[in-house]
């Protein structure tokens, strides 16, 4: 049976505040609320040893399995269960395990590039982009894959100067201009979080 719950896409660069934004949202409305995050659908690359996949440019569109991620909106917008991927930060490998995903009134989808796939694009109800300072991006990712992802300092600046600031204004920033609502500083802009929240609260 048709579900047909409201697609909220909630974009930005690396840092932005994405996460945030989406977490607080998801704690007004946590009965009623699917979360999934495109980071979840990166692709493998099991064929690949730890040290090339290091080495991939995961702020690519090409990075991401969206076609799955596509396809399994499309059966929680029919009411269907589905099983998403998870991904390691830490093997740079799609895990084995997966995880039931229940459909319900609001799927929030989180990512950097969900606006940059127009089909992916055209299923969300409303799209809201995150912008944040570049400076500020920078640290709070520096902090989280040191902390939480086993880098190196080196590490992480290195990839930042090759391929993340690179894809940010390639791919990312652009894609700005399709977003319904911009919302400066993500979840910590608590005006702006407040006026989603009621808008949501309206639909539902």
């Amino acid at each position: 049976m048709e579900l047909n719950p409201i697609i909220i896409g909630i974009a930005g660069g690396t840092g932005s505040g994405k996460s945030t934004l989406a977490d607080n949202i998801r704690k007004e409305f946590a009965d009623n609320i699917t979360m999934l995050s495109h980071d979840f659908y990166y692709k493998s690359h099991s064929e690949l040893s730890f040290d090339e996949r290091k080495k991939l440019n995961f702020d690519h569109p090409d990075a991401f399995d969206t076609d799955l991620l596509i396809e399994h909106l499309t059966k929680l917008k029919k009411g269907e269960i589905i099983y998403r991927p998870n991904y390691s930060f830490v093997d740079h490998i799609r895990e084995e395990q997966t995880f039931e995903v229940i459909p319900k009134k609001v799927i929030l989808l989180d990512g950097i590039l969900i606006f940059e796939n127009k089909e992916l694009r055209d299923m969300m109800d409303i799209k809201i982009f995150v912008d944040t300072d570049a400076d500020i991006r920078f640290i709070r990712r520096l902090i989280r894959d040191v902390r939480d992802r086993g880098r190196t300092i080196d590490s992480v600046i290195e990839q930042y100067k090759t391929t993340v600031k690179p894809m940010h204004e390639q791919f990312v920033e652009p894609s700005k201009k399709y977003a319904d609502i911009i919302v400066p500083e993500g979840g910590y802009n608590h005006v702006a979080l407040n006026m989603i929240i009621e808008k949501i609260r309206s639909i539902i």
